[in-house]
């Protein structure tokens, strides 16, 4: 993006932290991102100020970081959104931070941070307490960790507006997923208020969130990943229940990717778009095609790319929509040809790449996660080639970022904070999941069990997770129960192979070309129990039900 600020701006290594130890001053880290608009805010009123620049390049060595590029500075970092104004020591450690600050605001806090230098130094600095508390809560995994989850989203609910929490409100797509199949009245009134609120209505896609309790206070701005995982969470509503007003969010949704997010010369998405001008979200749609399109960053990334493809995937399953499918593909094999080498996705297809001595990407435990479940996605709907990147994810995953029982975030080296380790919820959950579903698809046992390793990693502090964790409890769920399992003996797009996959449990699992089956036949299983063949669709939805039940 262009810079309008006055400050001499260092690019986020070891040259710039070199600099500050030499000339014994602080850093002055800014975090932003291209779609944040109090990010561009701050640059025109508070770092174009040229007073408060001289102070900035006179007593600091200011770094600027593109959250979106550098995900391992960011989850450090961050001070609570962005932009996030973060002073550190020269080895790292953070002195003090914020989020926007004003010009009368930052002048005070950088006085305030000179004054703690001069007196205290280094000694000043501290390390996040995340990254201070190196090994989780390990535990035992049991059906209360689902029953948990769901005492959460029920006690969180909103009654009035949908969804959970009072404010901000997000549209929490894994939350949306779980609930589907354990309270889906509480589950539908939320998908109703995520689509009558954050779709647009008029280009598709759906905003970030809402400040307000009553969903007003719109954020704008519309991120790929966030996108491409409400594809999969509407879709799977759609799935449930069959009704288009959940089909037809997914389809918008599914048409603003393909069109404004698609990056042509890349053939994968872009990975988001900035929120433009508040007012012309309210014209109407004869003056809003006149104004001025909000800008794209065309920066494609791995992980965002991934989830789509899953997003589309999924939708495609359903609908036979022939656009999902065809862009699903294109962007698949940008991600296999031109981001994936020896089962490590870059995180990005240039720009903001971290690599090894040998100039390897380096791998990023959630870039992996959803590359992984896009792959076995891809393995149930559309090929089964895909099975040999899938293991090589999962392999070099294992060999490269588990640590005692779960995983880190990235090999714990680099300059600053990127050096101390972190296990990231979130990212372990992502990726437990994903090895459950490569588990079934590979017969594979092995990744099974280091599926429940992970998960039990974090169980003695299950009782504690908010919503937005509820994918935690979905994957015990599906490794305590063993996943709804569809065998096919066909190859994808056969009849049977389409009835398979439209059968009313997102959180099944479909093997097309399965061995051990009489020709054109299915069979469904789960845990120990395993049904009769299943020779055409109706037979097929039967022996569902009737494990089911």
């Amino acid at each position: 993006m262009d810079d309008p600020t006055r400050v001499e701006w260092r690019e986020w290594g070891p040259d710039a932290f070199d600099e500050a130890a030499e000339t014994d001053v602080p850093v002055l880290l800014s975090l932003t991102a291209t779609w944040c608009d109090h990010c561009h805010e701050m640059d025109r009123e508070t770092y174009a100020e040229p007073r408060i620049a001289a102070n900035v390049n006179d007593s600091f060595v200011p770094i600027r970081v593109d959250v979106d590029r550098y995900p391992r500075v960011r989850d450090r970092y961050n001070m609570g959104g962005f932009p996030s104004t973060v002073f550190l020591a020269p080895d790292g450690t953070v002195l003090t931070g914020a989020g926007y600050l004003g010009p009368d605001g930052m002048r005070q806090v950088l006085d305030s941070v000179r004054t703690m230098w001069d007196t205290k130094g280094s000694g000043a600095g501290r390390v996040p307490r995340p990254l201070r508390e190196d090994s989780p809560p390990a535990g035992e995994l049991t059906t209360d960790v689902e029953s948990a989850m769901l005492g959460q989203l029920t006690e969180t609910y909103d009654d009035v507006a949908g969804g959970w929490g009072q404010s901000p409100k997000f549209p929490l797509p894994d939350a949306l997923e779980f609930a589907l199949k354990r309270d889906r009245e509480m589950a539908l009134r939320s998908f109703d208020a995520v689509g009558a609120n954050l779709l647009d209505e008029y280009d598709g896609g759906f905003y970030r969130f809402a400040t307000d309790r009553d969903w007003s206070g719109l954020q704008y701005e519309k991120l790929l990943d966030s996108n491409g995982a409400l594809v999969r969470a509407f879709a799977n509503a759609y799935l449930h229940t069959g009704k288009d007003e959940y089909r037809e969010p997914a389809e918008r949704t599914v048409e603003y990717l393909t069109t404004t997010l698609w990056n042509d010369g890349a053939d994968a998405f872009a990975n988001s778009q900035a929120p433009g001008d508040d007012a012309a979200h309210a014209l109407d749609a004869t003056d809003r095609a006149a104004a001025d399109e909000p800008p794209v960053d065309d920066g494609v990334f791995a992980g965002p790319n991934a989830l789509a493809i899953e997003g589309l995937l999924t939708y495609y399953a359903y609908t036979d929509d022939e656009r999902a499918r065809r862009y699903a593909e294109r962007t698949l094999a940008t991600l296999r040809n031109d981001l994936l080498t020896d089962g490590v996705a870059a995180h990005a297809l240039e720009g903001g790449i971290e690599t090894d001595e040998h100039g390897t990407p380096t791998p990023l435990l959630t870039t992996q996660a959803r590359t992984l479940a896009a792959l076995t996605t891809a393995a149930s709907t559309l090929e089964g080639d895909v099975l040999e990147d899938a293991t090589a994810v999962a392999d070099a995953t294992i060999d490269r970022l588990h640590d005692e029982a779960s995983f880190l975030d990235g090999p714990a080296t680099g300059v600053g904070l990127v050096d101390r380790p972190l296990r990231p919820l979130d990212a372990n959950v992502a990726f437990a999941d994903a090895l459950l579903e490569l588990s079934v698809l590979t017969d594979e046992e092995r990744y099974r069990d280091v599926a429940r390793e992970t998960l039990e990693a974090f169980a003695g502090a299950s009782d504690r997770f908010g919503v937005q964790i509820a994918r935690y409890a979905t994957a015990t769920a599906r490794l305590l129960e063993g996943p709804l399992v569809i065998r096919i003996a066909t190859g994808p797009g056969t009849d049977l192979h389409r009835a398979a996959l439209r059968l009313a449990d997102h959180e099944k699992v479909v093997v097309p070309n399965a061995a051990d089956l009489e020709s054109e036949t299915a069979r469904v299983e789960r845990g120990e129990t395993v049904s009769e063949p299943a020779k055409t669709p109706a037979e097929l939805s039967k022996r569902v039900q009737s494990i089911l039940e």
